[in-house]
């Protein structure tokens, strides 16, 4: 048999292997089509309209008129607040991203090591910030700008502060304020997968690795645990990565809009701003666009960096 015959046997028998998968699952497949259909309509389609939008100038009311590359012209040599919006964006992504995936995954470990009902308790406890509603108005309770406010008050009783500060409209604060709360809010899908990943290690794994010489438990996270669970730490980074760079929502509701100087704008505030507000919808794509490439660079260093332990 050729090499041309073979290879096409062999795409031949996969498709027929796949489909014969897809019947056998059909009742799976059924229950999943609601969401895979509502995330077509709502989130892929647009998501892939909105490339082509970026070469466009289009305000919702006229037709899209195409206008090449001038949007990004514009956005990196006119738009200075774009620029502030990058430099804003890489703080946020350099801090928030490496620093909430190792509490995603010190936490996952550490609760791991529990009793089986206090592992559910303070796996609740701490991923329940993402799932609160309105959790923006305590955290401008507490970060307040008079003496009443929280912070202020507990500082300024411990001699720290001798007065108020203006924790949400001073230039100097917002971002670190913003960073805390972002950090608070980072426990999610990706802390979800690392917990399943740790309970889904085999025990015999660990015995292995005693048997192997493996003397302590930080000996047993590196040369077990961490290797175990490839698919888990790549999608956490990946979430993880996604939620630093599209944070746009924390800066928004806590600060005013746009904050004070800019100092909590990020590429994604910036896109709301054009695309909800001034619906320019070109433009707003066209930052979209950037900060999509800047996440699929990202993504794709996370995946070399943790593909070893895919395999």
């Amino acid at each position: 048999m050729s090499a041309k015959a073979k290879s096409m046997y062999i795409e031949d028998s996969k498709f027929r292997y796949t489909w014969r998968e897809i019947k056998r699952n059909a009742g799976v497949y059924t229950l999943l089509a609601p969401f895979f259909i509502l995330f077509t309509i709502f989130t892929l389609i647009p998501v892939l309209m909105s490339l082509p939008m970026g070469f466009t100038n289009f305000n919702l009311v006229q037709a899209p008129k195409f206008v090449g590359l001038d949007n990004f012209y514009a956005l990196f040599l006119e738009d200075e607040v774009f620029l502030k919006a990058i430099q804003n964006t890489l703080v946020f992504a350099i801090v928030t991203g490496p620093l909430s995936y190792i509490m995603c995954f010190l936490l996952a470990w550490l609760i791991n090591e529990l009793p089986g009902p206090l592992k559910t308790i303070f796996t609740f406890v701490f991923y329940a910030p993402t799932l609160a509603g309105n959790i923006y108005t305590t955290w401008q309770l507490i970060f307040s700008g008079d003496a009443y406010g929280i912070a202020n008050a507990y500082l300024i009783n411990l001699g720290i502060l001798k007065g108020a500060r203006q924790w949400l409209t001073d230039a100097n604060y917002i971002m670190g304020v913003v960073i805390v709360v972002q950090l608070w809010l980072s426990l999610g899908a990706g802390f979800l997968a690392l917990r399943a990943g740790l309970q889904g290690i085999p025990r015999d794994r660990y015995e292995a690795g005693a048997i192997e010489g493996v003397k302590n438990r930080f000996q047993e996270l590196i040369t077990v645990t961490v290797p175990a669970m490839g698919p888990q730490l790549l999608f956490a980074a990946v979430m993880q990565i996604t939620a630093s760079f599209t944070a746009g929502d924390v800066g928004r509701f806590l600060t005013a809009f746009p904050s004070t100087d800019y100092a909590a704008h990020t590429i994604m505030t910036h896109a709301f701003d054009y695309g909800s507000i001034r619906y320019e919808m070109g433009y707003a794509s066209a930052i979209c666009f950037v900060l999509f490439a800047a996440m699929l660079i990202c993504n794709w260093a996370i995946k070399k960096l943790l593909g070893r332990y895919l395999d």
